[in-house]
């Protein structure tokens, strides 16, 4: 089921007596949940919990007092909170002026941003795109929802009406929510932003493989082959229907109603310039609603996931040192989101506004080095579950409650943005009591600072497959079935950032201690199994669509 409790949309309606009331009356209930019926943690945080309950018990009295402190100076109000979650770009790809010059693209935007913040040194994703947005929306690995992979063309799957996620939790605590961009989250109706919590919501229903590879102006730069009919002849091609026709592109929707696709007519090819036309209207509508929210009572929930740098052409003059076609994008998406936080400056709500801006994943490497994004320090890029794939940078501002200009080092997973991000807005209640929820709470992390990590591990899932633990710093490849837990390659991450030199001798202690882990995961999955994904027709709840996409509908649904 979905979340039972509403929350009357009368905007302006939340005056500072009902809204200091309220937030009290969350922070209460809130506590009497945790004691009655706790968050439902994976194994190893429970044997950590086992550990550090007492001391954690304590610092949150301590933090609760802050956060009330903050509401207190903000008219009762919890923070609005801005998420900018950008597509594959690796560790040291965005927010530090000396790799800046290492790799020949800058970030002067991000960067000032990253030294006005606290800087997550040690942020773990999902190998690539759609796991990592599950992950963060849901609070819980991928595979957890039936998330398995990205998917590229009609698949008839989907974030399931069953999952709860953090827009839903935060519009239950009393936040207007808006989503603009990059959503890759299923093409079937239920699994629409606009369906999943967000109150208006303008996205495509695809990625960027349809919307920047799949082009004419992609296969002229050679990065796309077959797909096109300009790159071969098909001379001796049977079947219409092997190659994806008939795509969905961008939707604009609002909660309770049916989506329009935008920006395309019956008929046309979309190019490049449909493309570049998509990204500037996302940059347009991000400014708008940031614009908007800011005007209403109540506090906001704004998700900005850009679809640049992601881009495979060659613009007419390229602007960066670097000249890659994603290296040049990356030099425009800093740009606009210079302009997002000026305009957050703009409003008077910078004081109280957190923000986090991220990146999905480690670098496209297929199109590495003509892209321009190149590994750096960890080896590996999309997809991959070596810390290139799956580590990336993270910064958080929040000046009123978050010291800037400092790092941490510790371990923070992209699902722990779920739970604190309800911790920070009052809703820690909404947070569903009857799945397994990986996200830890790490307000203690953004308000304390270094050494205030509630984990000290990570799972890695390439896909429904567990690929790799993470303990501390040390790192195990998972055995081949067959292989004993003492023979799998172990790794110092600190030592070898990038591995390539296994230390199975010289750790040859971590090999139960892993295994154990290991157990304890799986002991849960057992008591709490994975969910279904949902599974639908494509393109349902959409009022205008074309007659391309709904012959691919029905072709699609004719072998089902």
């Amino acid at each position: 089921m979905k979340l039972i409790v509403s929350r009357q949309h009368n905007k302006g309606s939340f005056n500072l007596i009902f809204r200091t009331a309220l937030f009290a009356s969350i922070v209460t209930a809130t506590s009497i949940a945790a004691q009655e019926t706790p968050i439902v943690h994976d194994g190893e945080f429970n044997f950590l919990r086992a550990q550090y309950g007492e001391q954690w018990d304590a610092q949150d009295i301590e933090i609760d007092k802050k956060l009330a402190e903050v509401r207190e100076r903000n008219d009762g109000k919890p923070p609005n909170i801005l998420y900018v979650l950008i597509d594959d770009v690796s560790f040291g790809l965005m927010g530090n002026p000396a790799m800046n010059f290492v790799t020949g693209f800058d970030t002067p935007n991000i960067n000032d941003f990253a030294a006005e913040g606290l800087s997550l040194m040690r942020m773990y994703t999902e190998p690539s795109c759609t796991p990592t947005r599950t992950a963060f929306l849901t609070g819980g690995h991928p595979i957890r929802a039936g998330v398995k992979e990205v998917k590229v063309a009609l698949v008839g799957e989907g974030l399931s009406k069953n999952e709860v996620t953090i827009a839903e939790i935060l519009n239950q605590s009393g936040y207007n929510t808006a989503h603009v961009g990059k959503w890759h989250q299923g093409d079937i109706e239920e699994s629409f932003a606009h369906n999943q919590g967000f109150d208006v919501a303008y996205f495509p229903v695809h990625q960027q493989v349809q919307l920047s590879l799949m082009t004419p102006e992609a296969a002229n730069a050679g990065n796309l082959n077959g797909w096109h009919p300009s790159t071969q002849s098909g001379k001796y091609g049977m079947d219409e229907r092997f190659k994806p026709y008939g795509l969905v592109t961008g939707l604009e929707a609002r909660a309770g109603e049916t989506a329009r696709e935008v920006g395309i007519e019956a008929g046309e090819e979309w190019t490049q310039a449909h493309y570049e036309r998509m990204n500037e209207t996302y940059q347009a509508q991000v400014l708008e609603q940031l614009d908007r929210l800011a005007g209403e009572d109540d506090p906001f929930f704004l998700q900005y996931w850009p679809l640049y740098p992601i881009n495979f052409t060659y613009g007419e003059q390229q602007r960066s040192r670097n000249g890659g076609f994603m290296a040049d994008k990356m030099e425009q998406l800093d740009d606009w989101i210079g302009d997002l936080m000026a305009k957050v400056d703009e409003l008077g709500i910078a004081d109280n506004t957190l923000v986090v801006i991220m990146a999905d994943n480690g670098i496209f490497k297929q199109y590495s080095p003509t892209s321009g994004m190149i590994e750096l320090i960890y080896r590996g890029g999309k997809a991959e579950h070596l810390e290139g794939g799956v580590r990336v940078d993270a910064f958080v501002r929040w000046p009123a409650a978050i010291e800037g200009g400092k790092y941490a080092g510790d371990i923070v997973h992209v699902s722990d943005l779920f739970t604190t991000f309800a911790r920070i807005a009052g809703g820690t209640i909404f947070i569903p009591r009857d799945r397994i929820i990986d996200g830890v709470d790490q307000t203690a992390l953004f308000l304390e600072g270094d050494g205030n990590s509630r984990r000290d591990y990570v799972y890695i899932y390439e896909g429904p497959v567990l690929r790799s633990i993470v303990k501390q710093e040390f790192k195990m490849h998972m055995p081949a079935p067959g292989v004993p837990g003492a023979a799998a390659p172990v790794f110092n991450i600190l030592r070898d950032p990038r591995e390539m030199y296994s230390d199975i001798g010289q750790s040859l202690w971590s090999g139960a201690s892993f295994q154990d882990m290991a157990k304890r995961h799986q002991k849960m999955i057992a008591k709490y199994p994975h969910r279904e994904i949902g599974t639908d027709e494509p393109y349902g709840g959409i009022e205008n669509l074309r007659p391309e996409s709904e012959l691919a509908r029905k072709t699609f649904a004719s072998w089902q």
